[in-house]
């Protein structure tokens, strides 16, 4: 998909991700913050006709073939519509099955157990200061989790995401105000392994970039 993007609905209902995500949080996160990422990168683009045949991927990765004047406003935009399409893909209603299968593995071999990962995956969502994200990254076949701030993306390091948080409070506020814990601990039963184990196993199986489905 390349210019002009197009806001994507959510592969679920609004009310979907209640208890642990109410509907108007939903409707705000998406209908708000995430579309005006959208709107303002279709402006931005508009003026640079040389920009609009690349992916959003590639406008996040092929970074040196962005002008000065714009590349600042690029990324940050491509950004919120790369993060924000991908936290939205990455939950599904409540009370999820676990992962299982290879993902299970390889989350066992990278962090001891579901439980660890858990745990330090929830460290850094927590610890991310101020605004930003938690991932699960794919980085040389093994499993890795980071934070990034704002509307960075891991692809500017050239690793692939496979999981992430978004921890900027409008995400979460209008229900948990200034409990940023307690909105991480509800989101695990919100994860949607079968989502993050295909994207895993494709992953590793192309060893390329897989863009985040319709």
């Amino acid at each position: 998909m390349n210019y002009p993007f197009e806001v994507r609905s959510l592969p679920y209902t609004y009310n979907a991700l209640e208890p642990y995500l109410d509907e108007e949080i939903l409707h705000f996160h998406h209908d708000k913050h995430y579309a005006n990422y959208v709107v303002k990168l279709n402006e931005i683009l508009k003026n640079y006709p040389n920009l609009q045949n690349m992916t959003l991927d590639e406008l996040l990765i092929q970074t040196d073939e962005l002008p000065s004047e714009a590349k600042t406003s690029i990324r940050n935009n491509a950004g919120g519509v790369y993060n924000h399409e991908l936290y939205f893909a990455c939950m599904n209603s409540a009370d999820c099955e676990l992962p299982t299968d290879k993902l299970a593995l390889a989350i066992n071999a990278s962090f001891g157990s579901l439980e660890h990962f858990r745990s330090e995956f929830a460290a850094a969502a927590i610890n991310q200061f101020g605004s930003g994200y938690a991932w699960l990254i794919l980085s040389n076949k093994k499993l890795e989790i980071i934070a990034t701030p704002n509307q960075d993306t891991p692809l500017s390091l050239t690793v692939k995401p496979l999981l992430c948080i978004d921890v900027w409070e409008h995400a979460y506020y209008l229900q948990y105000q200034n409990r940023r814990a307690d909105y991480v601990e509800n989101w695990f039963n919100l994860i949607n392994w079968d989502f993050v184990g295909a994207r895993y196993m494709s992953l590793m199986k192309k060893n390329l970039t897989v863009e985040i489905p319709q």
